[in-house]
Protein backbone atom coordinates (compact mmCIF):
# COMPACT_ATOMS: atom_id res chain seq x y z
CA UNK A 1 0.00 0.00 0.00
CA UNK A 2 2.79 2.42 0.94
CA UNK A 3 4.52 1.87 -2.39
CA UNK A 4 1.37 2.66 -4.39
CA UNK A 5 0.67 5.83 -2.40
CA UNK A 6 4.16 7.31 -2.30
CA UNK A 7 6.17 6.01 -5.25
CA UNK A 8 3.84 5.73 -8.25
CA UNK A 9 1.72 8.72 -9.21
CA UNK A 10 -1.82 7.90 -10.24
CA UNK A 11 -2.28 7.51 -14.01
CA UNK A 12 -4.73 10.46 -14.31
CA UNK A 13 -2.22 12.73 -12.58
CA UNK A 14 0.51 11.62 -14.96
CA UNK A 15 -1.72 12.38 -17.96
CA UNK A 16 -2.61 15.80 -16.52
CA UNK A 17 1.07 16.57 -15.92
CA UNK A 18 1.96 15.60 -19.48
CA UNK A 19 -0.82 17.84 -20.81
CA UNK A 20 0.35 20.74 -18.62
CA UNK A 21 3.84 20.45 -20.07
CA UNK A 22 2.38 20.97 -23.56
CA UNK A 23 0.73 24.29 -22.71
CA UNK A 24 2.28 27.41 -24.18
CA UNK A 25 4.28 29.75 -21.92
CA UNK A 26 1.62 32.44 -22.43
CA UNK A 27 -0.84 30.32 -20.42
CA UNK A 28 1.48 30.30 -17.41
CA UNK A 29 2.25 34.00 -17.82
CA UNK A 30 -1.49 34.81 -17.71
CA UNK A 31 -1.98 32.48 -14.75
CA UNK A 32 0.88 34.09 -12.82
CA UNK A 33 -0.45 37.59 -13.57
CA UNK A 34 -3.94 36.62 -12.39
CA UNK A 35 -2.54 35.22 -9.15
CA UNK A 36 -0.41 38.34 -8.60
CA UNK A 37 -3.50 40.52 -9.00
CA UNK A 38 -5.54 38.40 -6.56
CA UNK A 39 -2.65 38.33 -4.12
CA UNK A 40 -2.27 42.12 -4.20
CA UNK A 41 -6.02 42.56 -3.72
CA UNK A 42 -6.09 40.10 -0.80
CA UNK A 43 -3.05 41.67 0.86
CA UNK A 44 -4.73 45.07 0.61
CA UNK A 45 -8.05 44.07 2.21
CA UNK A 46 -6.43 41.84 4.83
CA UNK A 47 -4.13 44.63 5.99
CA UNK A 48 -7.02 47.09 5.95
CA UNK A 49 -8.95 44.66 8.17
CA UNK A 50 -6.16 44.63 10.77
CA UNK A 51 -4.01 41.64 9.83
CA UNK A 52 -0.24 41.87 9.47
CA UNK A 53 0.51 39.95 6.28
CA UNK A 54 3.51 38.05 4.98
CA UNK A 55 3.74 38.41 1.18
CA UNK A 56 3.94 34.92 -0.32
CA UNK A 57 6.94 34.12 -2.50
CA UNK A 58 5.14 31.60 -4.69
CA UNK A 59 2.12 30.07 -2.98
CA UNK A 60 -1.51 31.13 -3.26
CA UNK A 61 -1.81 31.48 0.49
CA UNK A 62 -1.16 34.45 2.74
CA UNK A 63 0.02 33.90 6.30
CA UNK A 64 -1.11 36.65 8.65
CA UNK A 65 -0.45 37.73 12.21
CA UNK A 66 -3.53 38.12 14.41
CA UNK A 67 -1.78 40.08 17.16
CA UNK A 68 -3.84 43.23 16.46
CA UNK A 69 -6.89 41.35 17.74
CA UNK A 70 -7.65 40.10 21.24
CA UNK A 71 -8.12 36.44 20.31
CA UNK A 72 -6.66 33.91 22.74
CA UNK A 73 -5.06 32.03 19.85
CA UNK A 74 -5.37 31.06 16.18
CA UNK A 75 -8.06 28.47 16.89
CA UNK A 76 -10.31 31.01 18.54
CA UNK A 77 -9.67 33.42 15.67
CA UNK A 78 -10.46 30.79 13.01
CA UNK A 79 -13.67 29.79 14.76
CA UNK A 80 -14.69 33.44 15.17
CA UNK A 81 -14.02 34.26 11.51
CA UNK A 82 -16.22 31.40 10.31
CA UNK A 83 -19.04 32.02 12.77
CA UNK A 84 -19.15 35.82 12.84
CA UNK A 85 -17.65 36.94 9.52
CA UNK A 86 -18.35 33.96 7.27
CA UNK A 87 -14.72 33.64 6.19
CA UNK A 88 -12.78 30.39 6.60
CA UNK A 89 -9.06 30.32 7.40
CA UNK A 90 -6.57 27.67 8.49
CA UNK A 91 -5.09 28.10 11.99
CA UNK A 92 -1.39 28.85 11.84
CA UNK A 93 -0.53 26.33 14.54
CA UNK A 94 -1.25 23.49 12.11
CA UNK A 95 1.89 24.40 10.14
CA UNK A 96 4.42 24.17 12.97
CA UNK A 97 6.08 21.26 14.71
CA UNK A 98 5.51 23.23 17.92
CA UNK A 99 1.92 24.52 17.52
CA UNK A 100 2.59 27.39 19.91
CA UNK A 101 4.91 28.91 17.28
CA UNK A 102 1.93 29.50 14.97
CA UNK A 103 -0.68 30.34 17.60
CA UNK A 104 -0.75 34.02 16.53
CA UNK A 105 -1.20 33.32 12.81
CA UNK A 106 -3.93 32.28 10.38
CA UNK A 107 -3.65 31.44 6.69
CA UNK A 108 -5.91 32.78 3.94
CA UNK A 109 -6.14 31.34 0.40
CA UNK A 110 -6.51 33.74 -2.54
CA UNK A 111 -6.86 31.13 -5.30
CA UNK A 112 -10.54 32.04 -5.56
CA UNK A 113 -12.79 33.80 -8.04
CA UNK A 114 -12.61 37.60 -7.81
CA UNK A 115 -16.24 37.69 -6.60
CA UNK A 116 -15.37 35.38 -3.72
CA UNK A 117 -12.44 37.58 -2.71
CA UNK A 118 -14.62 40.69 -2.93
CA UNK A 119 -17.20 39.04 -0.65
CA UNK A 120 -14.45 38.18 1.84
CA UNK A 121 -13.20 41.78 1.69
CA UNK A 122 -16.70 43.06 2.49
CA UNK A 123 -17.12 40.65 5.38
CA UNK A 124 -13.68 41.35 6.83
CA UNK A 125 -14.20 45.12 6.60
CA UNK A 126 -16.40 44.70 9.69
CA UNK A 127 -13.81 42.60 11.53
CA UNK A 128 -12.32 45.31 13.75
CA UNK A 129 -15.76 46.16 15.21
CA UNK A 130 -16.81 42.48 15.45
CA UNK A 131 -13.57 41.52 17.18
CA UNK A 132 -13.75 44.49 19.59
CA UNK A 133 -17.25 43.40 20.62
CA UNK A 134 -15.91 39.89 21.23
CA UNK A 135 -12.83 40.97 23.27
CA UNK A 136 -12.41 39.12 26.54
Amino acid sequence: MHDFLTVGAAAPLQAAGAQALRLLPAYYERLAAAYRERCDFALEFLERSGFRCYRPAGAYYIMTEISNFKFVDDLECARFLVEKAGVAVVPGSSFYQNPADGARQVRFAFCKRRETLEAAAERLARLPELAAANAH
